[in-house]
């Protein structure tokens, strides 16, 4: 059995195991540092392939403070108005219906009307003439003359859905037959948007000569 070291040999062993425990510690804090490192330069690798920003470790979030709940503004012109006055008080059950009462709460109801087609029967009424025998028809009304069947607000409308919004005529047929129950084939759809070329041509010859005519012209590359 060996003996046990003198008390300054033990002193020597102590201090030595303590600094190699603190070199030891200083390794591994090193070894961590340097595996954060390369954590987050695999993240942000990963990120600009897929083309994301890298993540960042966020920060606690508070507890929200309660606030006040955000309400639709009142309508400035609403279409109708509806008065409710009380008949009976909640409290004790009382008649309340000759009590002056005064506006307590008010709120919107906001709600689509029926769609339907609005289609006016043109019937042009005519004769005989009695004193040259020959026969006569009244004249049609100023935007009622006969010829295609749908109205400028029709038109437009299917111009701006088929040009702006870009639906197809197919599923543009089905949208006004859904939504206004109004049958119109493809063939009369085409029809509508042929028709507007030719004012469309010429508002566009007005304002490329309008920009023509300036000073100055500015333009950019984007599409």
């Amino acid at each position: 059995m060996t003996p046990p070291p003198d008390l300054p040999e033990k002193d020597a062993l102590i201090a030595a195991l303590v600094a190699r425990i603190e070199a030891l510690v200083a390794r591994i804090a090193e070894l961590e540092r340097s595996w954060a490192c390369r954590r987050r330069r695999r993240q942000f690798q990963r990120s600009a392939v897929e083309g994301q920003k890298p993540s960042e470790p966020s920060a606690p979030k508070g507890k929200a403070k309660p606030h006040v709940g955000a309400h639709r503004p009142l309508h400035a012109n609403p279409t109708a108005r509806r008065d409710v006055f009380a008949s009976a008080c909640q409290g004790c059950g009382a008649d309340v219906s000759c009590v002056a009462q005064s506006p307590c709460e008010a709120y919107d109801r906001v709600e689509i009307p029926e769609i339907k087609p609005d289609v006016t029967r043109v019937s042009l009424h005519g004769g005989v003439c009695p004193c040259c025998a020959k026969r006569f028809k009244a004249e049609p009304p100023e935007g009622l003359e006969p010829g295609s069947p749908f109205g400028p607000n029709l038109r437009a409308f299917v111009i701006y859905l088929r040009s702006v919004q870009g639906i197809p005529l197919a599923r543009l047929s089905h949208v006004l037959r859904d939504l206004f129950g109004l049958d119109i084939s493809e063939g009369a759809l085409v029809n509508i948007l042929d028709a507007s070329r030719e004012p469309f041509a010429m508002q566009t010859s007005l304002i490329k000569a309008r920009l023509l005519a300036g000073t100055a012209l500015a333009s950019d590359e984007t599409g």
